[in-house]
């Protein structure tokens, strides 16, 4: 099947960000939820869950890049607060319809010495299974940074949580395992081609300026060869400038139909 072209929530205003995904040909919406913007109430929560209407036909899938909000951190206050937050966006996203959610370990930190390992597999397993009783698949994504961007380590967190996979290829370019040619970007998702759910799709991501476009498809081919691999036809073009959206779609597109 032929992967659907995804964009971000680039726009608060759902009317206009509906029309714009509606006549660039985008099949949905991966909605980033913003920690000020959550809704705080149970009128808060309905409201909220009626305003995607919307965004119909587009098919909503959730993410969480939330920094220094961590499953793992050696503060039991912080991981106490980080589990409450995560299961309520997960009670909330299951009154919406939804089935994924993508989050994080270590995003906004610069050390991982703060972070315990066996804390973050014990408590991102129980958040796996959590998602799973509401029906929605909790995702795990690799970082440009930290024990997710490793691909060692990042199997080990998948295998003992059994979350499903959040491809990102511009953090797979970026991250100093396969800069060092260590290890290679198809490393992250080879030990688990059926547990990849979603795809973040850029050429790579430079500290302090943030995520950037290919500039011709030869930039990201390879790595979109080895996402065709997976069963993952959810590919978000991860890109918040709308003329770089459009220029990587129109790329991707061209891409899709030669192959």
């Amino acid at each position: 099947m032929k992967p659907k072209l995804i964009m971000r929530n680039l726009s608060s205003d759902l009317d206009k960000l509906q029309r714009f995904a509606v006549d660039n040909g985008f099949a949905g919406i991966d909605w980033s939820f913003e920690m000020a913007a959550l809704p705080t109430t149970p009128a808060e929560e309905t409201k909220w869950v009626r305003s995607l209407a919307t965004l119909d036909p587009l098919e909503i899938r959730y993410h969480c890049p939330f920094k220094q909000v961590d499953l793992g951190h050696e503060d039991p206050a912080q991981v106490k607060a980080a589990v409450r937050l995560f299961r309520r966006i997960i009670r909330l996203i299951s009154k919406a319809d939804g089935k994924y959610l993508t989050l994080h370990v270590g995003l906004g930190h610069d050390t991982t010495r703060i972070l315990s390992w066996n804390t973050t597999i014990d408590n991102l397993r129980r958040l796996v299974q959590f998602g799973a009783d509401y029906g929605i698949k909790v995702c795990l994504e690799n970082l440009a940074w930290g024990w997710t961007s490793k691909p060692n380590l990042f199997e080990k967190l998948i295998r003992k949580t059994s979350a499903g996979v959040t491809f990102d290829i511009g953090h797979a370019y970026a991250c100093e395992a396969v800069h060092s040619q260590y290890y290679a970007a198809e490393d992250f998702i080879t030990p688990h081609l059926d547990r990849v759910f979603n795809a973040h799709i850029y050429h790579t991501e430079i500290a302090g300026v943030g995520h950037m476009p290919p500039d011709r498809i030869a930039d990201i081919e390879q790595r979109l060869k080895t996402l065709q691999t997976t069963e993952c036809r959810w590919w978000v073009i991860e890109l918040t400038e709308a003329n770089g959206l459009l220029q990587t779609k129109k790329l991707i597109d061209a891409y899709l139909m030669a192959s």
